[in-house]
This record gives structure tokens, C-alpha cells and sequence, in this order.
């Protein structure tokens, strides 16, 4: 893969953390599950990160320790996987806690690397 080509991989992981965020912005947990559309869509949108992920090369996901890679693929696995048994405060905690922090290491990384 072409230096070019991983760095669209990098935007498409930005974008769609900008989209979760956009999604369950000003919605609380409970709002959330029960929003449908926005569930949906969010839902997607970590399964399409993790899988953005795939596709950073090794040697760019080593000289980024701060993002978390596996855990980032790992949970698209269990999206992709588990969708009769995806746990809802997990979710949310990932969408809370997690996701806010990895946009900003993620924008870091592409300013590192552009």
C-alpha cells in the first residue's frame, strides 16, 4: 500500500469518529438505545472505524502507541460479530470516554504525518 493510499484510511477513521459523536451528541444513554436511527448509524460507524483500521499499515500503528489499534479492532470485531448480544453501557462508555480522546489522538497522528 502506497503512503497516499493509508492516509485516506486515516481520514475515513476521523470521519467517522466525528460521526458518532455527531450522532449521540446531546442524547444520554437512555435516549440513545432507544433513537433507532441513531443507534443504527453510530453503531456503523465504530464497525467501519475498526475496520479503517485494519488497513494502517503496521509499521504507521507501531510509531502511534496512543491509539489504541487493537482495542479499536477488536471492537469492530464484536459489533460485526455480536450483534444479538452487543452490550449497551459498553457502548455508551466507548462512545463517551473513548471516542472523544482517539479523535484527538487520531488528528495528532495525521498532523504527525501529512
Amino acid at each position: 500500500m502506497s503512503e497516499r493510499e493509508w492516509h485516506f484510511y486515516l481520514d475515513d477513521m476521523i470521519d467517522f469518529a466525528e460521526k458518532v459523536l455527531a450522532y449521540t451528541e446531546g442524547l444520554d444513554q437512555q435516549a440513545f438505545v432507544a433513537s433507532g436511527l441513531n443507534y443504527d448509524a453510530t453503531v456503523r460507524n465504530l464497525e467501519l472505524l475498526g475496520e479503517a483500521a485494519t488497513h494502517i499499515p503496521s509499521e504507521q500503528r507501531d510509531a502511534c502507541p496512543a491509539i489504541p489499534w487493537r482495542q479499536i479492532i477488536a471492537t469492530r470485531n464484536r459489533l460485526i460479530h455480536g450483534y444479538l448480544g452487543i452490550d449497551n453501557d459498553t457502548l455508551w462508555s466507548i462512545i463517551r470516554d473513548d471516542i472523544p480522546g482517539l479523535l484527538v489522538e487520531l488528528l495528532k497522528f495525521k498532523a504527525q504525518t501529512s
